[in-house]
């Protein structure tokens, strides 16, 4: 059993304050019988977050920071055939424009139906099948696009950008000159689209531009290497610590007491605890019933372990 933990943690002041405030009697179980074994990440500027990294090596794919298939595995999973072809996630967003910054919003917070979204996708469906694009709908969030300039082009996670100004994270090089046309020319047509007209109508935020992530060819991956539950992502992207402080418990009530009851049975279980810089594997380890006692009686607090993420 390996459990996977998305936004752990987080480098702000008030989340570092959530963190230390927070009680965890289940993750404090595992960490008294946990070994901390692989830690992947160096710091919160890399395009592919330690949730993903981790996610990636459990999966057993190769690839660099932002060069790693998550489009094609999702793309598969959404039904489409991805066959050999180089594929990216373009996920409808809305850049807020303000004075000396472009943020970009959660897609989650558009609440986008699948109607709408089907409509916008459509009304750019030829701006890049016109450069040889092939494009394909996935969900309300999920449009994909297959190109072979998409084969080892480095992209940001979503997870990075979002409520962050894109300037430092939008693609660079010979090979995303085409894609930020594109993302211009997107941007001007939907500036006044029909769907767009009518959210604003009723007060919904306004879809004007994409996101590309997640580029790279179809690789196999194992179908047991990991479960995640992001239950803390959206409240920690929002900036929500009584939220995030919530879910956290929810968390540690839930999947992490059985996670804890399988290691005290003597269960092979793994616990994977990413933050923004780092993700550190847990896992049971045979040992001496000594070392193992050691391990129980000197283990470290799960403030200190989170905030090391």
């Amino acid at each position: 059993m390996h459990l996977l933990v998305p936004f752990a943690s987080a480098l702000s002041e008030a989340g570092r304050h959530t963190i230390r405030d927070l009680t965890l009697p289940n993750l404090d179980r595992l960490l008294a019988r946990l070994q901390a074994t692989e830690r992947l990440g160096t710091d919160e500027y890399t395009l592919t977050p330690p949730h993903e990294a981790a996610l990636a090596t459990a999966r057993g794919w190769v690839g660099g920071a932002g060069a790693l298939p998550f489009a094609a595995h999702a793309a598969r999973e959404d039904g489409i055939e991805v066959l050999d072809l180089a594929w990216g996630q373009l996920t409808p967003v809305h850049w807020h424009v303000g004075r000396d910054e472009i943020v970009l919003t959660d897609p989650e917070a558009l609440q986008l139906d699948a109607a709408e979204s089907r409509a916008l996708l459509e009304s750019v469906r030829e701006l890049f099948e016109s450069e040889g694009f092939a494009l394909a709908w996935g969900a309300p969030l999920r449009w994909y696009a297959a190109h072979e300039s998409l084969v080892d082009l480095p992209t940001a996670s979503l997870d990075r950008v979002v409520g962050r100004n894109v300037d430092r994270w939008l693609p660079e090089g010979t090979q995303a000159r085409l894609l930020r046309r594109l993302q211009n020319e997107v941007q001007m047509l939907l500036h006044s689209h029909p769907v767009n007209e009518a959210r604003e109508l009723r007060g919904a935020l306004a879809v004007n531009s994409f996101w590309l992530s997640g580029c790279g060819r179809w690789q196999e991956a194992a179908t047991d290497a990991a479960r995640v539950d992001a239950r803390l992502r959206s409240p920690l992207l929002s900036d929500d610590w009584a939220g995030w402080a919530e879910a956290w418990r929810a968390l540690d009530a839930g999947p992490l007491a059985e996670l804890a009851r399988g290691a005290e049975r003597g269960e092979p279980v793994v616990l994977t605890l990413a933050g923004e810089r780092f993700a550190q594997r847990l896992e049971s380890t045979g040992g001496s019933w000594l070392a193992r006692l050691r391990q129980r009686l000197s283990h470290l607090a799960p403030a200190a372990v989170l905030e090391a993420l």
